[in-house]
């Protein structure tokens, strides 16, 4: 999850506008905590879980479905 949140999983696939979501995304968040004094924090909560549900659904796919889905299909998100 520590490289989840920065998109680099979206970048490894070639998603490369997904990733720069998931870039802008998490910087946007820092600054919002940065100028809130922390309280912009608890917006990390739902963003840091989308990478976590995306992982789980990429580790329980097997290699062929893995392969149709995401690199012949090139469906980008979940």
């Amino acid at each position: 999850m520590l490289i989840g949140t920065f998109g680099i999983h979206k970048f490894i696939l070639g998603y490369t506008t997904e990733g720069v979501i998931y870039i802008v995304t998490f910087f946007v968040l820092m600054f919002l905590t940065i100028i809130t004094c922390g309280i912009g924090g608890f917006l990390f909560i739902p963003f840091g879980a989308i990478p976590l549900i995306e992982g789980i659904i990429y580790l329980t796919k097997t290699d062929e479905e893995f392969y149709e889905i995401y690199q012949k299909n090139k469906k980008p998100w979940f």
